[in-house]
């Protein structure tokens, strides 16, 4: 199971947190992905930021361990080893940043969210997930979101292992919402039957985080 740490307090914590209560960078536009790549406030950058709450565990593959459980019929338990030996995919995909920069053309390897649902399956009655990392973050999503077809537990980008400072060993990457809900250093995965927002969430952060609806923050 995940564990209790708490994440830390931190000047960046607090910052975005003052952009929710500001409403920062949001632009009233809605863009729809048909007519534009790029959602409306983003810019493009081809770095790859580095953004946390200030800690990054120092989890290896041979430490690493991922948990599944709560409202499923299969509870999962594996370590990296087993994690590997599922079927996996690879997926190319934009990454979009709740703090306006966007990159493109992403390539990443991994397990697909289906192939983990179809090992867990999920009750009847689940309907959300909490993602737990090994830093005490979590982040909530609604299980179509979750199971989006190009969704995956990433653990390579660009052909190498997934480094330390972007989530390695294994992070979430769900394309079509803010990278906020793309869980780093993933821990545990728990299927629930009523929402819990995370982190991010419950600091003036949208629920779902659609970029191209521009859902920064609560009530957008």
């Amino acid at each position: 199971m995940a564990d209790d740490n708490a994440p830390p307090d931190s000047k960046l914590t607090r910052t975005k947190e003052k952009w929710a209560r500001e409403g920062r960078f949001l632009t009233g536009k809605i863009t729809r992905p048909e007519d534009q790549r790029l959602p409306p406030g983003q810019h493009l950058t081809k770095d790859w930021p580095v953004l946390d709450l200030g800690v990054t565990p120092p989890v290896s593959r041979e430490r690493w361990r991922l948990d599944v459980y709560g409202a499923v019929e299969t509870p999962v338990f594996w370590t990296f080893v087993e994690f590997a030996a599922q079927k996996q995919s690879r997926f190319t995909s934009d990454i979009h940043c709740v703090t306006t920069w966007s990159r493109y053309d992403n390539e990443w390897e991994g397990l697909a969210t289906r192939d983990l649902l179809a090992a867990c399956q999920p009750r009847e009655d689940a309907r959300f997930v909490v993602l737990h990392s090994y830093d005490g973050y979590t982040t909530n999503l609604a299980l179509e979101d979750f199971a989006a077809e190009d969704a995956l537990l990433a653990h390579s980008w660009s052909g190498e292992p997934l480094t330390e400072e972007h989530g390695g060993p294994v992070r979430l990457v769900v394309p079509h919402l803010y990278f906020w809900k793309s869980a780093k250093w993933l821990q545990a995965i728990e299927f629930l039957t009523e929402d819990a927002p995370g982190f991010w969430e419950v600091r003036g952060y949208h629920n779902r985080g659609d970029p191209w609806a521009e859902q920064r923050y609560s009530g957008d």
